[in-house]
């Protein structure tokens, strides 16, 4: 599947030295440096494209384009690798109770999201796969388990035996409850007879009637929704094998933690032997005027309805910057007015070229993204260059500055 359009960056020569990236590891609890490489391995789980792009998927895309970014800038290369989940139970659900046909409704939110992912000027993945394409990974994947004693069949259907990972449940730190509730919530089937654990996952579904299916050496059907991230990653993100892990950075939003990001290191580490990944990095959740943004509830805010109604990309990206990433937050009216008005002083001082000292702070952009991404410090530093600029203070080096806000922060103005 292809991409979207590449997201040109200046000429560039940075003559400052990178720190070390710290970003905080869901599976530890702390923040931790990444160790120096010339290749970063990242992947990042995408979207089910029945609603494209609310600004929860936004702000997780965006958090991962600053690591990309980042680890760019400072001389490494980021193999970086996306899923499309497009066919799952949500996007049928959706086709059905539109009269619209499945595969139709999922290209014209793929292609909404590629045009949501260029105004927010998000670099786009190495390799961006869909899961229809990947069925012939997924078959090979659940063949390399079944030969490991991990599947098993219900009815028609095979299951991952999730315990035959020893770690597992050490990632996302849940209580045996804790676990069947959330499973329950997020796709799961906790109560269904014939599993030998609850939390045994799906990893490829018979055809159901007026459904979908593929061949496979297991019949027609569809893989699960674990098993296809699993199968992608290990593939298309080419595994080291002088390496502890599988890849560097597993990623997605905190609703990803349990269950899908810890049955896919459970699978992966059967398959391999190896933990997936040697970081697991989360962004936190938005919401909208002090309630959870849920599609359920029906108040999801999409970046294409902004940019249509005339909002400036850039003020979305820089509106979302001012909270931390791994904090779950409110979006309001108030945020993106206030991102605006911010935005339009930087842009004038950016123009007229002339502008406060920019030395320190373009250190600090490098500093504060190194320690875990702290964009909020960030923008409350150029404000205040933004509020000196405006009182007349001279002497920075403007262009500089502009092309360190364009590579490390996306901000083109």
């Amino acid at each position: 599947m292809k991409s979207w359009n590449e997201v040109a960056l200046p000429p560039h020569e940075f003559s400052f030295v990178f720190p070390t990236l710290q970003l905080t590891n869901s599976a530890s609890g702390t923040k931790e440096s990444l160790s120096h490489k010339p290749l970063y391995r990242m992947y990042v789980c995408g979207i089910t494209p029945y609603d494209a792009t609310h600004l929860g998927h936004a702000a997780t895309y965006l958090t991962f384009d600053l690591i990309n970014r980042f680890l760019c800038a400072s001389g490494s290369e980021v193999r970086y690798v996306q899923n499309i989940t497009d066919i799952d139970d949500p996007l049928l659900e959706r086709a059905n109770r539109d009269g619209i046909d499945w595969a139709q409704l999922a290209h014209q939110q793929i292609e909404l999201f590629r045009s949501d992912m260029v105004n927010l000027r998000v670099i786009p993945p190495t390799a961006y796969i869909g899961a229809v394409e990947a069925i012939p990974l997924v078959s090979a994947a659940i063949e390399q388990l079944s030969a490991k004693d991990s599947i098993y069949p219900v009815d028609q259907d095979l299951y991952f035996k999730v315990h035959k990972d020893a770690h597992f449940g050490t990632r996302s730190h849940l209580s045996q409850d804790e676990m069947l509730t959330i499973f329950s919530e997020r796709g799961g089937d906790p109560t269904r007879i014939g599993k030998k654990d609850p939390l045994d996952c799906l990893v490829w579904m018979s055809q159901r009637p007026n459904e979908p299916g593929w061949n496979s050496p297991f019949g027609i059907g569809r893989p699960g929704w674990h098993i296809e991230c699993t199968a992608i990653a290990i593939k298309y993100l080419q595994p080291d094998g002088n390496e502890p892990s599988l890849i560097d950075i597993q990623g997605g939003g905190s609703d990803l933690i349990f269950p899908h990001h810890e049955m896919c290191a459970a699978q992966a580490q059967i398959l391999s032997g190896k933990p997936l990944a040697s970081t697991y990095v989360h962004a936190g959740m938005i919401g909208l005027d002090g309630e959870k943004m849920s599609k359920s509830k029906g108040n999801l805010v999409f970046v294409s309805k902004l940019v249509s109604a005339g909002t400036d990309p850039m003020a979305i990206r820089w509106a979302l910057m001012k909270s931390h990433y791994r904090t779950d937050r409110m979006w309001t009216d108030d945020l993106l007015v206030e991102a605006e008005a911010e935005i339009i002083g930087l842009r004038s001082v950016l123009r007229s070229q002339k502008g406060a000292t920019t030395q320190d702070l373009i250190r600090q952009i490098v500093g504060f993204l190194a320690d875990d991404l702290d964009t909020p410090a960030i923008i409350q530093g150029i404000n205040t260059w933004v509020a000196h600029s405006h009182s007349g203070a001279e002497g920075g080096e403007v262009k500089s500055l502009e092309t360190v806000l364009d590579c490390l922060l996306g901000i083109k103005l």
